[in-house]
């Protein structure tokens, strides 16, 4: 089957037509979309790498925060008013008072 002769002649024909063309636009595609290496890996990577950045920022901003805890609980102060907030601890002869307020209780619809 030949092709018309004003086909052959087109401009888009000789350069679609030409072999190297096609082998390089068909490897372009594998590189893009079918390669272990494409860009949709790459770019699904990035996206991962940004998520892991930011968890890296709020563990290390935790960090800060738990070094800070642990610096207060070195002295006597420190240690007394953790245990008296976190544990409810009291000394002898000494009344503790739980103030909540009413946005802070667990209820069925603010869980």
């Amino acid at each position: 089957m030949k092709l018309p002769e004003k086909i052959k002649n087109s401009k888009w024909f000789k350069i679609t037509g030409n072999i190297y063309v096609l082998i390089s636009t068909i490897f372009v595609i594998w590189m893009l979309f079918f390669d272990s290496n494409s860009l949709l890996n790459h770019l699904e990577l990035k996206r991962e790498i940004n998520k892991l950045k930011k968890q890296k920022e709020h563990l290390e901003s935790e960090i800060a925060k738990d070094k800070q805890t642990i610096k207060n609980l070195k002295n006597e102060e420190g240690l007394e008013k953790f245990a008296r907030e976190k544990y409810y601890l009291k000394k002898e002869n000494e009344e503790i008072y739980i103030i909540e307020y009413e946005d802070s209780l667990k209820t069925g619809t603010n869980e």
